[in-house]
């Protein structure tokens, strides 16, 4: 989940077969029935969640007593976040319901789009937003691309370590090696991601090179950029690393995508916060390092085989 008001760059990006994901409209998950995703189940009662959760007491008072954090997310990013049967699953939600088990709460995942997240969650929708955002000094801050104040910044814990990827169409047709082999050519990408500002930022450097620009096609999710590149419309899209092996690894089996070359400035991403909620940002610190201590994290990282962005110790605000 790599921008200028809310994503993924030096943690550029910000990861089901995503291809066909479309997430119409907001879908919210709770804790009933059928439709409680894995990260919103109940740890027990509420005397066992209070007794038996080792860093409750960590929790501000609101949320000890209403028992729940909401949060903001773009489920468009297999295996970070994604929809399948109804439900967000992925790296994100399991993450989440293992921090729920450490200050006995639950967390209630809320899609959106993601250029509106941080938006979302400095108006009080959220109480944090939780999708593969790119932890950087512009997002902290508030600013647009040209250093302008657009609002309130927010607060990271960052938990996770990911860079940009290229990725084309099965067979790559363009012989694409690399982000600057895509001088003069169209490139898909989702808007206000901070792989967009990465195609920004290659699409300067070919014409101060003397080349042509990127012709950068903007999206306003993730799955438009991945169609467009799969029908030949752009010979490649960029994307966080983990979400475009996913992709490559599972869209129609394995035939649409692969992806090309390194990843590209890898960084932080982190769980926004609002700058003036540093009870739940440090209570959040303390959760993700006692989930990497107790070997929970890992586990969920090699469930969805994203095993290679593992951290050895949470950061607030560790994004440049």
């Amino acid at each position: 989940m790599t921008a200028s008001t809310t994503r993924r760059t030096t943690a550029r990006a910000r990861i089901a077969a995503v291809g066909a994901i479309a997430v119409a409209g907001t879908l919210l998950l709770t804790a009933c029935g059928d439709q409680t995703d894995s990260a919103s189940q109940e740890s027990g009662s509420g005397k066992e969640t209070k007794s038996g959760a080792p860093l409750f007491s960590k929790l501000p008072e609101k949320y000890q007593k209403s028992g729940v954090i909401k949060v903001g997310t773009n489920a468009e990013y297999a295996p970070m976040e994604s929809v399948e049967n109804g439900k967000i699953v992925g790296v994100d939600p399991d993450l989440a319901e293992a921090l729920g088990k450490q200050l006995g709460v639950k967390f209630e995942f809320t899609s959106g789009s993601f250029d509106g997240l941080i938006t979302a969650l400095n108006s009080g929708r959220h109480d944090i937003a939780m999708s593969s955002i790119t932890d950087n000094k512009q997002r902290q801050e508030g600013l647009d691309d040209s250093g302008k104040k657009l609002g309130e910044g927010v607060d990271f814990v960052d938990y996770f370590l990911a860079g940009t990827a290229v990725y084309t169409k099965k067979g790559n047709p363009q012989n694409i090696k690399s982000i600057e082999d895509l001088c003069g050519k169209p490139a898909a990408v989702q808007r206000g991601t901070t792989y967009e500002e990465a195609l920004k930022k290659q699409s300067k450097a070919c014409t101060d090179g003397g080349e042509k620009a990127i012709k950068i096609e903007a999206f306003e999710n993730d799955t438009e950029a991945q169609t467009r590149v799969k029908s030949g419309g752009a010979v490649a899209g960029v994307n966080d690393y983990p979400v475009a092996v996913d992709l490559a690894r599972k869209a129609d089996g394995g035939n649409a995508f692969e992806v090309v070359g390194e990843q590209i400035d890898a960084g932080p991403f982190g769980i926004a916060v609002k700058k003036t909620n540093t009870g739940l940002r440090d209570a959040l610190k303390e959760a993700v390092d006692a989930i990497i201590a107790d070997g929970s994290y890992q586990k969920v990282l090699d469930k969805w085989g994203a095993g290679t962005g593992a951290i050895d110790k949470a950061a607030i605000n560790g994004g440049k």
